[in-house]
């Protein structure tokens, strides 16, 4: 009798994890999360932030858990930008935002 059974961790089919793959590789930057109080709180202070800098970049909500995955994070909110994830568990306020965006860029 075979007591440990191997388990997939992710029930994500390969198309899915493709299609992530291909999203994370984007140019712009990305909120992580479920679309909770923190994670809109995060996206408010992005959008104020870009907002006060006068830059134009595309902001993506990712809601989708696959997607979130590929990202290889344990909590949300997450920022991404370009990328790279540069914070996560985290509501950053505008000024931390502001930092990030002016190292990173």
């Amino acid at each position: 009798m075979k007591l440990f059974k191997k388990k997939s961790c992710c029930q994500c089919s390969v198309d899915e994890i493709k299609q992530a793959e291909e999203i994370k590789n984007e140019l712009g930057i990305k909120i992580l999360g479920s679309e909770c109080a923190k994670c809109n709180k995060l996206e408010e202070s992005v959008r104020q932030a870009i907002l006060e800098m006068n830059i134009e970049l595309p902001i993506d909500h990712i809601t989708d858990f696959a997607q979130i995955a590929s990202y290889g994070i344990m909590s949300t909110p997450a920022l991404v930008l370009n990328g790279e994830v540069v914070s996560f568990g985290k509501v950053l306020s505008v000024a931390e935002v502001k930092h990030i965006l002016e190292v990173k860029l």
